[in-house]
């Protein structure tokens, strides 16, 4: 049985392609998975993979992905995917198709042909534009000439770029992501990517050691925010979530979920900066 609470990449038996029941994608998410290695170039204390390592995805098998996500998509589209996992029918309308997984996506050195297939195998299935294509990526590789080629193919189907921020701050940065980010190539990542796609930013937002996001990290967050919007940066919006699932990393036990009112609340300062957010508990 599939829920919002499990996300598991082995659900369908499946190398590269997992459903997922989303609840930020409000429904059914068909994901690709490109690090089946569950190597990731960041380590996020939030992370729900285990035996996460550093490293980069592996090539991918297109023919392999081409083949998993025909016969997945058309499994969905006769029903016999809701009969098999138990899903009821509003959950079983395909909401997006999303190249997330166990590690950084776009480290994947064919990342570019991978987009070209899934853009092969939506339009031979006819799938519109009511299904979202959605990259979940950390944005640290979007400066890659590869990754900027797959991002195009990504736009000409409609595709959009969630954005991981969760920290305003270089240090915030090495403790949530396990990253040495400076602030200017991070923006220099969103400027390159938002170039190209629309492009949102996500972040993820939870008590750490007991203690919720200090204001100096809330303000180094609204600047940051203010800081792309002063370099013309376009964006879309925020999305703005908490914990939903244990994290599987070492630092689990000192993460614990916020309060509703506390997103809401931050929500609500970013909103005064004249971006859309969306909220995910």
């Amino acid at each position: 049985m599939l829920s919002t609470k499990d996300h598991s990449r082995d659900a369908a038996g499946l190398t590269y392609v997992y459903p997922v029941i989303s609840r930020r994608s409000g429904g059914l998410s068909v994901g690709i998975n490109l690090n089946p290695n569950n190597a990731c170039n960041w380590h996020c204390v939030y992370c729900q993979v285990p035996g996460l390592t550093r490293g980069s995805a592996p090539a991918v098998d297109l023919q392999r992905l081409h083949e998993e996500l025909t016969g997945f998509l058309r499994s969905v589209l006769d029903g016999s995917f809701c009969a098999h996992f138990g899903v009821a029918p509003e959950n079983g309308v395909i909401r997006d198709i999303a190249i997330s997984g166990n590690g950084e996506p776009t480290s994947a050195p064919n990342f570019d042909q991978v987009a070209a297939v899934i853009h092969q195998v939506a339009r031979s299935l006819d799938l519109g534009s009511e299904v979202k294509r959605v990259l979940i990526s950390n944005g640290s590789l979007m400066r890659r000439s590869l990754v900027q080629r797959g991002l195009r193919i990504w736009r000409s189907m409609g595709g959009e770029v969630w954005f991981k921020v969760d920290s305003g701050t270089e240090a915030g940065r090495r403790r949530i992501n396990g990253v040495n980010l400076g602030t200017g190539v991070l923006l220099g990542n969103l400027e390159a990517v938002a170039g190209i796609c629309p492009t949102w930013i996500q972040s993820c937002v939870f008590s750490y050691d007991g203690e919720v996001p200090s204001v100096a990290e809330r303000s180094a967050y609204l600047a940051l925010l203010g800081k792309a919007r002063m370099a013309g940066i376009p964006l879309e919006g925020v999305l703005l979530y908490g914990l939903a699932r244990p994290s599987m990393q070492a630092e689990a036990p000192r993460l614990a979920v916020l309060p509703s009112g506390w997103l809401e609340g931050f929500a609500a300062e970013i909103r005064k900066l004249g971006y859309n957010v969306k909220v995910s508990l």
